[in-house]
């Protein structure tokens, strides 16, 4: 079983930010989502340690991978930017006082209100993914008498080696204008010719969860190749290089996770040496990563229910979640380790799948895992539940929503109020 830094089993109980998992359980009550925030400082450390000596850039962390007031303030106060999605994170991280200058709006579809926001709140760029949309976003900066700096989505059709569902630079991906076809060049020349917007430079997110650099370097020559083609034939310069987020992280003994730092460093090289030999000025760099910084500092605790057995075809645990806060296994069969936080000091001899409470036959969070022995009342944590879950999380057949708390140093507090059942009804007619 693969155990992160800063977790410790003592006294035969699974330990996280100093804090008892089991102490945790009946303190809070389960599902419950618990997150490590030295690790997460620690790894946005990391990151900004590793931009330093290219000089010129940002590490924006990717709202979507979990968002909520707390998120921004930490990454705030460790000197990231962010990647908003929506008006939801726009005014989430407005409201936790984020410096609102250090962010980028995404989507590949924007709502007219959702863009009226982000220009309200005076966000540093807004990442433009069609033609359509840079014709509009010129309108709606008329009526609201603003200029806006502008960075085009590109779609450069690269294949990275990560599921279907995830992959996002491929040829035929919904996101993004295409090099190939002379739609990012329309897109550039649509912003130069539009009096309230500003050519800024280019963004692209070739995936997640992937574990190799290839791709990465296949982006920086597209768009140092198309940096090069607006410089000759529209006589514009492309500031931000902007290549998006997508490294993996570790979920299970099988996953072989970059080096964050090692990748970044890598990379910043890559651009230099590129537009170094083309001629072109120095971009300001962006990565955008989300999952790496906030997965691993996660984990989610459940109590063990029904354990049943089908003698010869497959033992389950099933626990008081499922797939209403954690539906990745049934949108990606994705992999994730888990044990016993009462009994995490014995051996994992057990075959099991850890299964919802969810009227799904689809409804499994961990399949064919080895765990301790189950008993009704243990305490289940899975691993890595930090990205993806909260922010996926629903209410199917009318189940709440669990709190999220933050641990460190021993103690825990509240970041974010569980859902009761009175506010999923709150809103009914």
């Amino acid at each position: 079983m693969y155990l992160r830094k800063g977790y410790e089993i003592k006294n035969g109980h699974l330990y996280a930010g100093g804090c008892d998992t089991v102490g945790l359980a009946k303190e809070h009550g389960t599902p419950l989502y618990v997150m490590d925030e030295d690790y997460i400082r620690g790894v946005c450390r990391q990151y900004n340690s590793a931009l330093k000596d290219y000089g010129h850039g940002m590490i924006c962390y990717a709202s979507k991978a979990f968002s909520c007031k707390e998120i921004y303030r930490v990454a705030g106060s460790e000197g990231l930017g962010a990647d908003v999605v929506s008006g939801g994170e726009i005014l989430t991280a407005a409201a936790a006082g984020f410096p609102m200058d250090k962010v980028y709006f995404h989507g590949n579809n924007k709502q007219d209100a959702e863009i009226v926001l982000a220009i309200r709140h005076g966000v540093h760029a807004i990442v433009c993914d069609s033609l359509s949309e840079i014709e509009f976003l010129q309108k709606i900066c008329e009526r609201e008498k603003a200029r806006v700096n502008v960075l085009v989505r590109l779609n450069p059709g690269i294949e990275a080696h990560t599921h279907n569902f995830v992959k996002t630079a491929t040829a035929d991906s919904k996101f993004g204008c295409s090099i190939s076809d002379g739609t990012a060049m329309s897109a550039v020349k649509m912003i130069l010719d539009a009096q309230n917007l500003i050519f800024k430079g280019f963004h692209s997110h070739i995936g997640s969860q992937i574990f190799e650099i290839e791709p990465y370097d296949l982006l920086i020559k597209a768009f140092t190749a198309l940096a090069l083609k607006v410089k000759e034939k529209l006589n514009a310069d492309t500031d931000e290089f902007n290549l998006g987020g997508g490294f993996g992280v570790k979920y299970t003994d099988a996953d072989k996770p970059l080096s964050y730092s090692d990748s970044i460093k890598t990379l910043c090289q890559k651009v230099a040496d590129a537009v170094t030999a083309a001629g072109l000025k120095k971009p300001f760099i962006v990565f955008e990563p989300g999952r790496s910084i906030v997965a691993e500092a996660g984990l989610t605790l459940y109590t063990v229910g029904a354990v049943k057995d089908i003698k010869g075809i497959k033992k389950y645990v099933t626990v008081d979640g499922g797939m209403f806060e954690n539906p990745r296994f049934a949108l990606y069969r994705a992999q994730y380790s888990a044990l016993l936080c009462n009994k995490a000091a014995e051996p994992a001899a057990d075959k099991v799948t850890v299964a919802g409470k969810c009227c799904e036959s689809g409804d499994i969070i961990v399949a064919d895992t080895m765990l301790q022995k189950a008993e009704r009342g243990d305490i289940l944590s899975v691993l890595a539940t930090g990205a993806y879950n909260f922010s996926m999380a629903g209410n199917y057949n009318r189940n709440p929503v669990p709190k999220v708390v933050m641990v460190k140093d021993g103690r825990s507090r509240l970041i974010v109020r569980g859902q009761t059942y009175e506010d999923m009804s709150s809103r009914d007619i």
